[in-house]
């Protein structure tokens, strides 16, 4: 399987490579995936009474000029509406030369129930707002409520970021070639897309590694070779130590949420590190995590220094006063070797927006920890607000920003959750629920990306195999979830990958 995600302008270039290659041209490509597409109307509404089909003057309409004209040879009543006449010499003038239904102007276009419609109008690369013309005809359709097959992208859909240009169409299924593109799997235009099918019109994988893409949908196939599975003499510390901050005396949940997140999601030894006023709280409620008091810099390096711990989560529970943000730039600073990695979440993002000057610099040290940031919206917006203000970046260039920025892994939160690293990878997870919008969830996510750092996991992969697990677990107990049925959801999933 193939999981990259090619921007327009990447797909662009790999159509470019294959045509330069040969013996396909241009308008072999059209033919190509005007066909597929014809192929699956016809398997799919072999009962439809008229199948309408809305063309662009671009390569888009000419992959509908091609659809058109198979249906028509294939007995099938076909209405063509166009919005202009493609550009002379191009393949979609070929193939609009080729089909035999005359087009009428979009004006004219009136879906009626029974029929279908194909959205060859415009693809991923569309940059500006629909026109009028083709934003009513988006109207008559809902109106009318007839299925509508989207041919790459759903008019109005913007291909680079999910956003919509204006209006756009709801798309029954939608039809892309070679590889999905980042607007099939960023919302809103996600929720339009209806079913995605990709189809495959010669484009070689050499060819889509040529285009230099970098992004990925998140899938377990691709990371899990990375996923740690513990050696037949390992021991509790071989399989990775985490350590976990706690908050004070009535915030100390989501530190225990994290630990055991941690623990069930492979490491060896958890240890949660608690202010004195509340050992008593967590001692209450742990038995198989370790229980330590730390208090001050000190205790943390003393505790450092005697269990060596690979990974340290900081924020959970722990308020998001400046302070904690200091406490934050000291652990930071003081790393040199004594843990490889910091999994910042909560309370610990929103501190360090009020030392972001400070937090950025310390990022720049050679000795710097691994570093992994679990932001949701709000929190990204604090702590990288000129780049959340940027309405020019789709929100999976804002994690690539903010990733080179902090020097980081940033998992920006959402239901379309974006893995970035600073390298310039990226990932869109699709298994999202909205059964983890419950408080907490997001406490078990940082502990379950902390113990896959501490069995040595790759940064990234780590990343993109917590949030996927993290997603999984939530979708197999289903409704009814809250935080605390996380951890041992997450034991069906860990064994499976394991196997």
């Amino acid at each position: 399987m193939a999981f990259e995600l090619l921007t327009p302008g990447e797909m662009a270039e790999a159509d470019r490579l294959t045509i330069a290659v040969g013996p396909v041209d241009g308008i072999g490509l059209m033919r190509r995936a005007g066909g597929a597409i014809a192929d699956l109307v016809l398997a799919r509404y072999p009962g439809a009474r008229t199948v309408h089909v809305l063309c662009g003057p671009g390569n888009n309409g000419g992959d509908g000029y091609v659809v058109a004209r198979l249906l028509a040879e294939n007995g099938v009543a076909v209405g063509l509406f166009a919005t202009g006449a493609p550009r002379e010499g191009s393949d979609a003038a070929l193939a609009a030369a080729e089909c035999p239904v005359a087009a009428a102007p979009l004006a004219a276009f009136a879906p009626e129930a029974g029929s279908i419609v194909i959205d060859a109008l415009f693809g991923a690369g569309l940059s500006k707002p629909l026109g009028s013309e083709i934003v009513q005809a988006i109207a008559r359709t809902a109106a009318v409520g007839v299925p509508v097959i989207a041919v790459d992208l759903p008019s109005g859909v913007s291909g680079v970021s999910g956003d919509i240009l204006g209006s756009a169409f709801q798309a029954t299924l939608t039809v892309t070639f070679a590889r999905k593109k980042p607007g099939h799997l960023l919302f809103p235009g996600r929720a339009l897309c209806g079913e995605i099918v990709v189809v495959d019109i010669g484009i070689t994988d050499a060819t889509i590694a040529a285009t230099g893409a970098r992004c990925f949908e998140n899938d377990p196939a691709w990371w899990r070779p990375h996923f740690p599975s513990p050696a037949n003499d390992a021991h509790k510390y071989s399989r990775g130590h985490v350590g976990v901050f706690s908050g004070g005396p009535s915030a100390t949940g989501a530190a225990r949420l994290s630990a055991m997140a941690a623990a069930r999601a492979g490491a060896g030894a958890v240890t949660v590190l608690s202010p004195g006023a509340a050992l008593a709280a967590n001692a209450a409620h742990l038995t198989s995590i370790i229980l330590r008091r730390s208090d001050t810099l000190q205790d943390t390096l003393a505790f450092l220094g005697a269990r060596k711990p690979e990974v340290l989560v900081y924020g959970p529970g722990l308020g998001p006063e400046p302070e904690v943000g200091r406490f934050a730039l000291e652990l930071m600073s003081v790393a040199d070797g004594r843990f490889g990695a910091l999994v910042l979440d909560a309370d610990g993002i929103t501190s360090l927006s009020h030392r972001r000057a400070a937090f950025f610099e310390a990022r720049k040290r050679p000795n710097a920890p691994a570093l992994v940031l679990t932001p949701h919206h709000g929190e990204f917006g604090r702590l990288f607000p000129e780049i959340a203000a940027d309405a020019s970046l789709s929100k999976l260039e804002q994690a690539r920003a903010a990733a080179r920025r902090a020097h980081a892994i940033v998992i920006y939160k959402g239901p379309d959750t974006v893995i970035a690293a600073p390298d310039g990878r990226a990932a869109v997870n699709t298994n999202g629920t909205p059964l983890l919008a419950t408080a907490g969830s997001g406490d078990v996510l940082s502990g379950i990306v902390a113990a896959l750092l501490a069995q040595r996991m790759p940064a990234f992969e780590a990343a993109c195999a917590a949030v996927w697990m993290h997603a999984e677990a939530a979708r197999r107990f289903g409704p009814g979830l809250i935080a605390e049925d996380l951890p041992l959801a997450l034991r069906e999933v860990v064994a499976e990958l394991g196997r």
